[in-house]
């Protein structure tokens, strides 16, 4: 029994030096974890708080300045703008709004006669599960006001007529199925690509290549276009069967759609050669790649949960998180027939994180192949 104990701990003392040699494997054992945790903690909220919310105020009484004030005390939304009904339009379409609440001309002369009166409530609907519990809250706003105007056992004299844009049955599939491809397209991406090249240094082939007439940067091009070919195509396909499988509208053009779709996947192939460069087996390029890309698609692009509710932190996180503005460009284009003018800022966006991470990758790869 004591010869068996002793194999035992033997044997463990070997493995702890064999896992304290691989840093890379430990670190992911030890901080994926924790990491998790706090992601999960502080990302998994579904309460929808600080709705940017713009005002077309066509009265402008005290009644109306009462009701904006009873929107903006609430805690759920954030006044960002005094706009026109031309306008409202363009700052829904640019998803810098998700709310327009429109009060009408003649709202406290009908208030003062105790006369009914209707306001009405346009909501983007591209966010199916954001837009519900938006109108629960305007409503509940509504009436909670309208109830200082009627008396006792009497109708409300204030009622909203909720409005929704570009979705107005509010149907799931069109918020997840852009979530979807960014993810599949984006975990897609990383993984073949960091296992493409982490591959040839485990077979030993990536020495036979140094000694080829080839350069890093024709090697990189090389492996990265039939990924780009294979993942565009994918994404192309997921939005082909989208469309006649869960009639997902395509109201925007195709070259715009391709145009987003090659800048997000250059950034992600980009980013898979990056974790190819630091791995050094296919199990820990597949962790890291899983890490980098799975998690921050799911959480932090606003898929899920809505980036406005979650700690300043991770708010500010998220703007490293390409998915974020790939899902502002995709739904506006196939949602809201925008044009490219409309998404410049995310097209920049996903044009710099391209940039940087091929411009890190290429240094890197260029480094071990001398």
């Amino acid at each position: 029994m004591t010869r068996v104990l002793r194999t035992i701990a033997a044997v463990g003392r070997k493995e702890f030096r064999q896992i304290g040699r691989d840093r890379r494997t430990l670190l992911i054992l030890l901080v994926v974890p924790v990491f998790t945790l706090l992601l999960f903690g502080y990302a998994l909220n579904f309460d929808i708080r600080h709705v940017r919310l713009a005002v077309d105020d066509r009265d402008r009484s005290a009644a109306s300045r009462s009701l904006i004030a009873a929107f903006v005390n609430s805690g759920y939304f954030d006044l960002v703008a005094s706009v026109d009904a031309a306008d409202a339009t363009r700052r829904i379409d640019r998803d810098e709004v998700r709310a327009v609440l429109v009060i009408p001309s003649g709202l406290s002369r009908a208030l003062q006669t105790r006369r009914a009166a209707a306001v009405q409530v346009l909501l983007n609907g591209d966010n199916a599960n954001t837009a519900t519990m938006v109108m629960g809250y305007a409503v509940t706003i509504v009436r909670s006001e309208s109830a200082r105007y009627a008396g006792p056992a009497q109708p409300p004299l204030i009622s909203i007529e909720p409005r929704l844009w570009y979705n107005p049955e509010l149907r799931s599939a069109l918020f997840l199925v852009p979530g979807l491809i960014a993810y599949i397209a984006m975990i897609t991406a990383v993984v073949s690509t960091a296992l493409s090249v982490v591959r040839e240094k485990e077979r030993g082939t990536m020495e036979q290549v140094r000694m080829a007439p080839l350069d890093a940067a024709s090697f990189i091009v090389g492996k990265t276009i039939p990924y780009f070919a294979i993942s565009l195509a994918s994404a192309l396909g997921i939005v082909l069967v989208s469309m006649l499988l869960f009639g997902m509208p395509m109201r925007g053009s195709w070259p715009t759609l391709i145009t987003v779709l090659s800048l997000f996947l250059l950034g992600a192939l980009g980013l898979g050669l990056l974790v190819s460069s630091i791995a050094d087996t296919q199990q820990v390029a597949f962790q890291v790649a899983v890490l980098v890309s799975f998690l921050p698609t799911i959480m932090l692009s606003g898929f899920v949960f809505p980036i406005a509710s979650m700690p300043r932190v991770l708010q500010l996180i998220t703007y490293g998180v390409p998915a974020r503005y790939f899902l502002v460009a995709l739904r506006g284009i196939l949602l809201k027939g925008v044009g490219l003018a409309t998404i410049r800022l995310e097209l920049a966006a996903l044009g710099i994180f391209a940039a940087v991470v091929l411009l890190l990758a290429s240094v890197r790869l260029q480094r071990q192949w001398v």
